[in-house]
Formats: structure tokens, sequence, C-alpha cells
């Protein structure tokens, strides 16, 4: 076993702290990888304080991973000691069901194994994430970094990145469509980089007047102050999609108000609470309400290449990671430009 240094919280009602564990040696088509750099995301938190389910603990958080490889197994043919490596949400599944298959890993029918607070496939040994300074991956759930872009930039696409460009290439959105981005947080800010970058025309809808002038450096071409009833009430009927990327409690109804006749709501953002839907939200101009969670190995790595291709990563800023819970206290006020980023090499 490797032994690896790590932070966890080990229970619910615990802070996260220093805890030593050990990873799996690494196997035939396995990659170890130094973490370099871990993003920080909202299910972080609301996952070790227990608020969508029961954890397993103690439980290392860390989903937006990226380092290098020191590592690999005799059979695999993907990386090679030296090269950037990076794990997102996702550290393995079936393989064999039908959304596998289409490369929906994701959305594995036999229930894919995440990389932080899940179980590995043998359905008991539990998976710890990458607030710590190793870990080690079969290699068809390892993504290759490209060495063109700022590393601890990168670290969030693994999630905050394809969270957004998951169902925003999956609806084919793009030139020709109105797009809303609903909270300009850590996903908000990712969907309006691409959203611009598919040539759509993106507005985003935010409760905070002080965020106008990042959305426009970030691109976006129209800002609606979601508490101002004048300006909700004149983008009424304006976009053929919203990407609602807020994990707070919020009114569906009055945004579906402001879709399109055949307009999408795509919900990304996960409120700890369920959401009440009038039904006469949706039939009036027949509206849909969707979801989108992460997407599959093969679509993360598109997404990587498309970053790196248009030199696209996430506004970051570095923490020690012995900060890590002022950074949730920031994180629930909005206090973060966009997504902070632990440096490893402080553990």
């Amino acid at each position: 076993m490797i032994p690896v240094k790590g932070y966890a919280a080990q229970t619910p009602t615990t802070d996260l702290a220093p805890w030593n564990f050990e990873r799996r040696e690494v196997g035939p088509h396995d990659v170890q990888f130094d973490i370099l750099y871990c993003g920080v995301c909202h299910s972080d938190l609301h996952q070790i304080k227990n608020d969508w389910f029961e954890g397993i603990f103690p439980m290392v958080p860390g989903h937006e991973i990226v380092g290098r490889v020191v590592k690999v197994g005799d059979h695999v043919t993907k990386f090679k000691v030296g090269d950037l490596a990076g794990t997102g949400c996702l550290v393995d599944s079936c393989r064999v069901c039908d959304n596998c298959k289409q490369d929906l890993e994701q959305y594995c029918l036999n229930g894919c194994s995440f990389t932080y607070n899940s179980v590995e496939q043998d359905k008991k040994t539990p998976t710890y994430g990458g607030y710590s300074n190793s870990i080690v991956v079969h290699e068809d759930f390892t993504l290759h970094i490209s060495d063109k872009v700022d590393l601890a930039a990168t670290a969030p696409l693994l999630c905050a990145g394809i969270t957004t460009y998951s169902p925003l290439r999956h609806w084919k959105v793009g030139k020709g469509h109105k797009l809303a981005v609903l909270g300009l947080g850590g996903l908000g800010h990712m969907a309006v980089k691409f959203g611009v970058a598919f040539g759509a025309d993106v507005t985003v809808l935010s409760t905070s007047p002080n965020k106008k002038a990042d959305a426009e450096k970030l691109g976006a071409h129209h800002f609606v102050v979601t508490t101002d009833p004048e300006q909700l009430a004149a983008a009424q009927g304006s976009f053929d999609f919203i990407l609602d990327t807020v994990s707070a409690p919020h009114d569906f109804n009055a945004y579906l108000n402001l879709l399109k006749t055949d307009g999408t709501m795509i919900c990304v953002g996960v409120p700890a609470a369920p959401a009440s839907i009038a039904a006469f939200s949706i039939i009036g101009g027949r509206k849909s309400l969707a979801g989108s969670s992460i997407g599959g190995i093969a679509e993360t790595q598109e997404m990587l290449d498309f970053c790196a291709e248009h030199n696209i990563v996430s506004d970051i800023e570095m923490i020690d990671i012995k900060d890590i819970h002022k950074a949730y206290e920031r994180m629930l006020k909005g206090d973060v430009r966009y997504r902070f980023v632990i440096d490893i090499a402080t553990l």
C-alpha cells in the first residue's frame, strides 16, 4: 500500500484536519500521480456536512485534481512518468451498461465510483479525494492535461468546467441562441466563458449588482439584476436556454418565466432543499425543466482539449490547505472570484 497525507472530515460535525491513509499499490492499468493542485467545489462542503445524503467517513474531499505522473502500471499505454494528469469526479464505472458503452459513465446504471465519498467497483472499498498528496487511478479514468495552460487554473475544469460544458454541448447551445447563466460563481463563470466561446448571446442573471463588471470582463453581453423587479420583468420571454448554476434555495418559477416558448432551463446547481415547481410555469410556453450532471471521460477530455486550444481556464484564488474552512465560509458568502484552489505543497 502507498502511504498518503491528506485532510479529512472524521464525522459530519468535525472540521477537516490532517489524516494519514493508504492508497492501493499501482496495478497493471493504474496511474499514480502526485497531486499539485485541487480545486474547492461547493459540493465538497455539502458532502462533508451530509447535506445531500449520508456520507462515508472519514471523508477526504476534492475532485478537481491535477498533478504529475510518478508511476504507471506495466500495461498502461496512455501515460508515462512525467506527464501532467488529472482526475475529475469519477474514478471508475461498471464499463458494461448501456450508458457506459455510450461514454456516459457519469450515468452508469450499475453505479459509478465517484472520486470521494463513494466506493470502488468492488462496492466496499472507500474512495478518497484530492485534498491529499497522491492518488492512484485506472488509466481509463485519468485525463491528459495540457502544458500550454496554467495548471492550477486548469484544476476547476475537472468539475466546474465539465459540469457547464456538457449541457451546453448536449443541447447544442451556440450561435443564434440567447443563453442566460443564472448565478456567477464557480460554475457560472465557466458557463459564461463556454457560452461566449460557442457563439451564444450570453446574459448573466445575478442577485449581486457588483458582479456586472466581472460578467462583462468574462465576455457576457448583458447583465440582469434579478432582485430588481423592473429588470426581471423586462427579461420575461427572452431566453432560449437558462443554465441554472445556483446551489442555494431559489424560486425556479421566476426564472422559468424568462424562457421563450420551447425554452429550456437546465439545472446544474444542487440546492439542499427540494424545489417547488408550479405546473403553469412550464405548460405556458411548452417549456422544459432539465438537469445535467458532469460529463463522461471522453467528453471531459474533449473539454480539456477545447480549453487548451482556446486558452480557457478558471479564475482562481490560491489557498493553503490550512485555510480551507475560511475558504468554505467565504464560498458560502459568494466571496471568491471564482474558484478556490488548494496548493497541495502546503499539505
